[in-house]
């Protein structure tokens, strides 16, 4: 299988405009995602700045900001107003606050009123489920799902995404998103059970080029690797 057989999309995650634009001009990179974690690693102290330049260079793909409010009232505000930024922004609302409060009636008002929504951090089938329920028949909307951090816990992430497919696809204008994988096999897992999305940091994305490379020749490219550090460090024994 090729990279080009996929069906699933890529969606880049992280927040540094230099690798956003290099990945932009990449085909195979239908959209983007972002989050207050990934911006604070990259520097961002202003987030509307940031969040305007990234809408303006990149003006037809999808873009998911995040919230970052915890009071759902301000969660509210913060969505609206984020949503305006940009026809093709998608506005993160995370799955619960930090006391563990759901956001379904705030995520049904926001799709009833026509925002397009990328719901993030859910872990387990209940919460596909009843995000599903309140996203249905709104505006275009995602399950961002953690496959990742649910293998993380040694759990297999496979068996639970097949059923989320399941769950989401019924509803129209509706994607399951495979998060935070760990590695570029996670791509075809999430392709082979009908994931409709998958988003992958910089340093996985650019392992897509090792697709089909031929073991043997990958085995002695890994030899010649060895080899040239050793001699670049001028080991002797």
């Amino acid at each position: 299988m090729t990279v080009n057989d996929l069906k699933i999309k890529l969606f880049a995650d992280g927040a540094e405009k230099k690798s956003m634009l290099e990945l932009y001009g990449n085909p195979l990179i239908q959209g983007f995602t972002t989050n207050p974690t990934l911006m604070r690693k990259a520097g961002i102290q202003d987030y509307e700045a940031f969040a305007r330049d990234i809408l303006a260079a990149i003006p037809d793909r999808s873009i998911s900001l995040e919230v970052f409010a915890d009071d759902f009232d301000e969660m509210e505000r913060q969505a609206r107003l984020i949503a305006s930024w940009g026809k093709n922004v998608y506005v993160k609302i995370p799955v619960t606050n930090t006391k563990s409060e759901t956001a379904y009636d705030l995520i049904r008002r926001l799709s009833q009123a026509g925002i397009c929504l990328n719901i993030t951090a859910l872990m387990t089938l209940g919460q596909v489920r009843d995000v599903a329920a309140a996203l249905a028949d709104g505006a275009p909307s995602y399950v961002s799902v953690f496959a990742g951090r649910v293998a993380d816990t040694g759990r297999d992430p496979v068996p639970l995404m097949a059923a989320a497919v399941e769950m989401v696809s019924i509803h129209p204008g509706m994607e399951l998103i495979w998060a935070s994988p760990r590695e570029l096999l996670n791509i075809f897992q999430a392709d082979a059970v009908g994931c409709h999305i998958i988003t992958a940091t910089p340093d996985i994305l650019q392992k897509l080029s090792s697709v089909g490379k031929d073991l043997l020749e990958f085995s002695l490219d890994t030899v010649k690797m060895f080899h040239t550090d050793a001699t670049k460090s001028g080991f002797s024994v």
